[in-house]
């Protein structure tokens, strides 16, 4: 009995200890230092406003670089279709005709919401 009851002690002690998820601190404020708060120093303030920044702008650099290859690749799509257009005549009009003109209209979708910018 005596290994029974210390491996119980063992677990009691154990569960008392781990940290359980969820559990505990959910409330991020800033520290206190004798019942103040302590605000963010001027220099923490700059350096999150520069980060923002940097990351904004990287962001929008991104975009733009998207919005470059979708606007390369519409353009190319649409003389593809335009080359089907010719090569079809009053009676025939290809599925890939079809397809092409979806196709042109989703990304043409795409790259209208790329330059409308983030929501």
């Amino acid at each position: 009995m005596p290994l029974k009851s210390a491996a119980s002690t063992l677990l009691l002690l154990l569960a008392f200890a781990l940290p359980i998820p969820g559990v505990g601190q959910t409330n991020p404020r800033p520290a206190q230092e004798g019942g103040i708060l302590n605000p963010a120093s001027p220099d923490e303030d700059e350096a999150r406003a520069k980060l923002s920044r940097d990351m904004a702008k990287k962001a929008n650099e991104e975009r733009h670089a998207a919005l470059k290859n979708d606007t390369d690749k519409l353009l190319r799509l649409a003389v593809d279709l335009k080359a089907y257009v010719d090569k079809s005549n009053e009676h025939v009009l290809s599925l890939d005709v079809v397809k092409k003109a979806e196709e042109i209209e989703k990304l043409a979708r795409s790259v209208k919401d790329k330059m409308k910018g983030p929501n």
